[in-house]
């Protein structure tokens, strides 16, 4: 009977396997940069909070409305860069539209005089845009 019952590998786990295809490094980038604004925008959301606080006299419907879009927008931000580093092509157009908008704040910034912070907003917006729309980004979300 020796040889007609197939061996079996030894041991109860299965070989384990590394991901052939790793995420590309402008989706990396892009979802790196997409975080830290996150980030930056949480920070925001919570010195509005702190201000909505501590505020002598504000019209509080304004003030939490502000506060709630900027925590939307940071949560927004945070899920749209996990969305995509797991590879979920809807999430790219979001996050486009997401840096798209800082063009006109940026504008509006260096027309009010904090061109300082206008003139970097909008690099940062193009260039995370510039990110999500290259060609190792299409490749891994599926567009060809």
């Amino acid at each position: 009977m020796g040889g007609t019952v197939p061996r079996l590998p030894t041991g109860i786990v299965s070989p384990v396997t590394f991901d052939s295809d790793p995420v590309p490094a402008p989706l990396r980038w892009a979802v790196w940069l997409l975080r830290a604004e996150a980030v930056a925008l949480g920070v925001v959301a919570a010195w509005l909070i702190w201000s909505d606080l501590t505020a002598r006299s504000t019209d509080l419907t304004s003030a939490l409305l502000v506060t709630a879009f900027a925590v939307a927008g940071a949560a927004a931000l945070w899920a749209l860069g996990g969305a995509l580093v797991r590879r979920r092509a809807g999430a790219r157009a979001p996050a486009i539209v997401l840096q798209l908008m800082l063009l006109p704040v940026g504008w509006y910034m260096i027309q009010g005089g904090l061109g300082w912070l206008g003139l970097p907003l909008m690099a940062l917006g193009l260039a995370v845009a510039g990110l999500l729309v290259s060609s190792p980004t299409n490749r891994a979300l599926g567009f060809d």
